[in-house]
């Protein structure tokens, strides 16, 4: 080897080392097939690796991460889009449970008034372990109507609604619903929540909110809150005569798109910003933006309520689903938070939602190093918290012209993303700009 061979050569090696630095090349590794497969391949400078091929950056799904994280020897720069104990926070019964205990600690330190600041999630007891205590509340209210659920399930699986205690005996006796008998091995943990019996209602329909949330860093929290998001619908008008309607009741797409008269192109969204424009217009901004500065007060609590039990980890980043449902006193109630959201598209309009949503939050990740560390917004990403409330430093269109309303998030409003990319990110290596 003459020795303009060995200068390239330890070029090449120096390159390689640095590569997530000098945006030439992060290698990824990607356990899911949807839409952020397709985001990730169209990254520039982002190529994918298979098997046991060493990676930079890993969207993998919670099974890998509890099967492989602890095994795992990551580098300063490396990242994994899940904390290893995320379920703190998105496990339906700890979830209930770690708000209760900040709720609290919040009455016992500050008092009754920042506690009730809590009070934004249905009355909810985890079974069998609370059974006794549940029957205690049922019987204070008889003929209300509560809502089963499993702890770690999702789209709406091996949920019922129910107002007689002989429902529970039979699920407490046979460990699950009859038609799913054969599967069950021994009592599954299920939450069982007050069904709140007054949502508010769209052309008869119910629906609830899909809002998404990113962590990067528990301590110090740092939290950013996604402009976009959607309303998902029920198929059918509601009504509390029957409690056995799943298509009814239950806002999950996995649920809805299996009604006989559910219409693919039509679909059961409404992006968030025609839903605020909606309510603007029938209840008038100031109302509103309480109700927005109510949300943003849920998913702040709920992130504190988890900080000192989720292991942070310099590596690690969450994007959450939040759910929210709203009553007809447009009070938001948070029904879950979900670690792995759908990323899987249910219309054209849908999947380029949810690509913007991931190509910011893989900007907001940044590895390729394009940002100071100082930014409030990136994308259509807003900064919520960073160890304490972000304020927005002007006021302009996007907030409806409010001058009362002065937290850095502007969920449903104008998402002029690419805009604000422009400015803000250089372009990579080869890339013409936007």
């Amino acid at each position: 080897m003459n020795s303009s061979e060995q200068v390239l050569v330890t070029v090449t090696m120096v390159t390689v080392t640095m590569l997530p630095f000098l945006l030439r090349c992060v290698r990824y590794k990607c356990g899911l097939i949807n839409t952020i497969q397709d985001v990730l391949r169209q990254r520039p400078g982002w190529v994918e690796v298979k098997d046991d091929g060493e990676w930079d950056f890993n969207w993998c799904d919670v099974g890998w991460l509890r099967e492989n994280f602890d095994h795992s020897y990551m580098e300063e720069h490396v990242r994994i889009n899940h904390f290893r104990n995320h379920y703190e926070l998105t496990r339906k019964n700890l979830m209930v449970k770690n708000l209760k205990r900040h709720r609290k600690n919040l009455e016992r330190d500050v008092g009754r008034m920042e506690a009730s600041k809590c009070d934004f999630f249905p009355c909810t007891f985890a079974l069998p372990s609370e059974y006794h205590l549940f029957v205690e509340e049922f019987k204070r209210s008889p003929g209300s109507t509560w809502i089963m659920k499993p702890v770690a399930k999702s789209q709406g699986k091996g949920i019922f609604l129910f107002r007689k205690l002989k429902d529970i005996m039979d699920w407490k006796k046979d460990g699950t619903r009859p038609e799913e008998q054969k599967d069950a091995a021994q009592v599954e943990s299920y939450v069982a929540q007050r069904y709140v019996e007054n949502p508010y209602l769209i052309n008869g329909r119910k629906f609830d909110l899909r809002v998404y949330v990113l962590v990067t860093s528990y301590i110090p929290l740092k939290a950013w809150l996604y402009r976009d998001g959607f309303a998902r619908f029920s198929s059918t008008r509601f009504s509390l005569s029957t409690i056995d309607d799943k298509y009814m009741h239950l806002t999950n797409v996995a649920v809805q798109k299996t009604a006989p008269d559910y219409d693919p192109e039509k679909g059961c969204k409404w992006q968030m910003q025609q839903l605020r424009r909606y309510l603007t217009a029938k209840h008038g901004r100031e109302t509103v933006e309480t109700l927005f500065k109510e949300m943003d007060n849920i998913f702040v609590r709920s992130l504190q309520s988890v900080q000192k039990f989720i292991i942070n980890d310099k590596h690690c980043f969450e994007l959450y689903g939040y759910d929210i449902l709203l009553d007809q006193n447009l009070k938001p109630w948070l029904i879950e938070v979900n670690a792995s959201p759908s990323h899987t598209p249910s219309s054209q309009e849908d999947y380029e939602m949810k690509c913007r949503l991931l190509e910011d939050t893989l900007n907001v990740v940044d590895m390729e190093g394009r940002l100071t560390g100082k930014e409030k917004r990136v994308g259509g990403y807003d900064l919520m918290w960073n160890d304490g409330p972000v304020n927005r430093e002007d006021v302009n269109l996007e907030t409806f012209g409010s001058t009362c309303f002065t937290a850095n998030t502007h969920l449903g409003c104008v998402n002029d993303r690419e805009n604000q990319l422009r400015r803000l990110l250089k372009p990579f290596p080869g890339q013409r700009r936007m």
